[in-house]
């Protein structure tokens, strides 16, 4: 039986399912052995079809990137980004930004793993890719609500707009990967076993005590007066 031809523009069920199937697979490889070690061969023989058929989706493995890059990759970035508007208070948009990575990973737990090794470190493959998808916009709004929060008295001067969002990245993102990691050391020495069992909740209280009040301890409520004095 002759394999009837989708209508352009509008593929089969069965075609957008295998293509979904075959994003999926590429992804979950690239996380966990890196993208320059992932073959188009073996992406096909962990989805169970043939290279032919990778190919049938995706002219070229670039193309391929490409599109884990756009269509699952940047999901990741979007679901962070989407809701900042600039209007919020800055440590509210901050901390938005916190809960929304944390929560992103119950969905991608992927996601960790794949931006330390293929986004932040140098050689990563996916590096460049998403540096021309980074919402500078967002970006800019995010640093300029910190900045005039600083004027305002509101904000520690001395810290780097620019870079608040970085270190929320590595706050989360490192932490998240290296629990990953350790998971698959069989005996870890404390305080490392801990990491290696870190939860989302326990890493979200960590994030925000250290961005909020550093190593310092927080500043003690003032006693109520007493009705004697």
């Amino acid at each position: 039986m002759t394999r009837p031809a989708p209508a352009r523009g509008r593929p089969l069920a069965s075609d957008q399912d295998s293509r979904e199937k075959l994003l999926d697979t590429a992804t979950l490889l690239f996380s966990s052995q890196g993208v320059a070690a992932t073959t188009v061969a073996a992406i096909a023989r962990q989805a169970g079809v043939t290279p032919a058929m990778v190919h049938y989706y995706f002219k070229n493995r670039d193309q391929l990137i490409d599109a884990v890059a756009d269509e699952r990759v940047c999901l990741f970035v979007n679901s962070i980004w989407d809701p900042v508007t600039g209007n919020e208070p800055p440590e509210q948009m901050i901390m938005g930004i916190v809960e929304r990575i944390i929560a992103a990973t119950e969905t991608m737990p992927w996601i960790p793993a794949l931006w330390v090794r293929e986004v932040l470190s140098d050689g990563g493959e996916l590096r460049e890719r998403m540096v021309r998808r980074v919402p500078l916009a967002k970006l800019a709004m995010f640093a300029g609500n910190v900045g005039r929060s600083q004027q305002a008295g509101a904000i520690n001067p001395g810290l780097e707009p620019a870079l608040i969002f970085i270190s929320v990245l590595g706050l989360t993102m490192l932490p998240l990967a290296m629990a990953r990691t350790l998971k698959n050391v069989p005996v870890l020495p404390p305080p490392l076993n801990k990491v290696a069992l870190l939860d989302k909740d326990g890493l979200k209280r960590h994030v925000t005590a250290l961005l909020l009040h550093g190593l310092a301890l927080p500043a003690a409520p003032n006693p109520a007066p007493r009705i004697d004095e």
